[in-house]
């Protein structure tokens, strides 16, 4: 069962950027809340990034806060997350995750989260 699908992943040079895309299935086209968390190896999930889709508020990871900017098309059942200056240290596999909603508070929380997409990679090289 397909409920998120996620695009945009790649390589890029130090500083460059990239565009994650991450479209609702019919079944996760009412959460409210999608966020963007990232792991690489050997480190745990974190999260980087989410937006409250009714509201609009959004909410980043310090490490990410400036260069990266989570948006939302409603309309579209999409949310993008546009990664700007991106480092080596941003390399990761990159997950889209909906629930039904969030708030400061709990946004970054992996549990929260009820669906998962399978993940695109990011690699950032010097």
């Amino acid at each position: 069962q397909v409920q998120l699908v996620e695009s945009g992943g790649g390589s890029v040079q130090d500083g460059g950027s990239l565009l994650l895309s991450c479209i609702l299935s019919e079944f996760t086209y009412r959460s409210h809340c999608m966020g963007w968390f990232r792991q690489a190896p050997g480190k745990a999930r974190e999260g980087v990034a989410a937006v409250n889709r009714p509201t609009g508020s959004t909410y980043y990871a310090d490490s990410v806060k400036g260069r990266f900017t989570i948006s939302r098309d409603n309309a579209k059942r999409t949310v993008f997350l546009q990664m700007n200056n991106l480092r080596p240290e941003d390399t990761a596999m990159y997950y889209c995750a909906a629930d039904a909603d969030c708030g400061l508070t709990n946004w970054h929380v992996e549990l929260h989260y009820r669906y998962w997409g399978q993940g695109t990679q990011v690699t950032v090289s010097s």
